[in-house]
């Protein structure tokens, strides 16, 4: 039997209930994977409150590592015993899966689980914000937020690595430590901090080129002030809450800005896009920071932590 943890309601935490289920076999262009450890995403907060609305039940969770246990009749390209990542599909919290055959990405044998299980959704996040958004570069100034966590850390790296000035905001002092390690160049601290005039004094009145804001609630509006003419503000997550309604001219035409809302499953539905951004990643070796590990059956107190902001770097759920 396969053990899952999924959702019948949409609800806190404790909706999250574990169940056992027949798995059957591989379909033509499927494969069934035996998991081996599962990333935790703030997505999936998103998905059992309801946020990103979903069919239920559902079983929650979009990237993991895992071993092919079995592939359907048509699937050539990998084989069983083959060691895989993906993400993108829901359906993760569980102990074996179906999975379509196109989103197995083969890991280095010398990429641990834990790293393996958390590296695809966060590197295709940067690769899409730091490439297709806006193109990150020498000369770039950028304004991250979060920049302690799993995803945070990871922009500062990843933006340090193509030459850009990284400006990056954290909730405590206790986290500052953990964005000078990525390379962030300034560190602004407190959640109630005024970082628009921190960010005013830092670039002598000019604003950053981009600012990568994946906090939402009111930090959106406060982060538009931290750019410059003709900038860029990427808001891609509500960790704080839903975002305010913003007015066209929030944006311009006298700050003119662009505002992009770009959604990385979406990115990811593209089979070309997602397998290109994949194996860019992998190639890249930018391993998001480790966090804390939970087993699946305690994937509830692992959202508690989350959705508290307790936990820094990439946490993983173990089957």
């Amino acid at each position: 039997m396969t053990h899952i943890v999924r959702i019948t309601r949409t609800g806190g935490p404790e909706q999250l209930e574990l169940a056992e289920v027949l798995l059957a076999a591989p379909g033509p262009g499927e494969l069934r994977l035996r998991q081996r450890a599962i990333g935790l995403n703030f997505v999936d907060v998103y998905h059992r409150t309801g946020r990103h609305p979903l069919a239920l039940p559902a079983v929650l969770g979009v990237e993991a590592v895992g071993v092919v246990d079995a592939v359907g009749p048509d699937v050539t390209g990998v084989a069983p015993g083959d060691r895989v990542a993906y993400a993108g599909a829901l359906g993760a919290y569980a102990t074996e899966r179906l999975l379509p055959a196109w989103r197995a990405v083969p890991v280095p044998a010398a990429l641990p689980d834990a790293a393996a299980a958390v590296l695809l959704a966060r590197g295709i996040t940067v690769h899409m914000l730091q490439t297709r958004v806006f193109a990150v570069g020498a000369g770039t100034t950028a304004l991250i937020h979060a920049a302690a966590g799993g995803l945070g850390s990871l922009l500062v790296r990843a933006a340090k690595q193509r030459g850009a000035t990284v400006i990056a905001t954290v909730g405590s002092p206790a986290k500052v430590a953990i964005a000078r390690a990525a390379g962030a160049d300034h560190v602004i601290v407190g959640r109630d901090a005024d970082f628009a005039a921190a960010v005013r004094e830092l670039t002598d009145g000019a604003g950053v080129d981009v600012a990568y804001d994946g906090v939402g609630g009111a930090t959106l509006a406060k982060t538009l002030a931290c750019v410059r003419p003709f900038g860029t503000v990427a808001s891609f997550g509500e960790v704080a809450g839903p975002i305010p309604p913003l007015a066209v001219d929030d944006l311009g035409p006298q700050r003119s800005l662009m505002l992009a809302r770009p959604s990385v499953i979406r990115f990811m539905a593209d089979r070309d896009a997602y397998l290109g951004a994949a194996h860019a990643v992998i190639a890249g070796a930018q391993v998001p920071d480790p966090g804390p590990t939970y087993p699946l059956a305690e994937a509830a107190r692992a959202h508690r932590e989350l959705e508290a902001g307790t936990t820094t770097g990439a946490a993983v759920l173990i089957p």
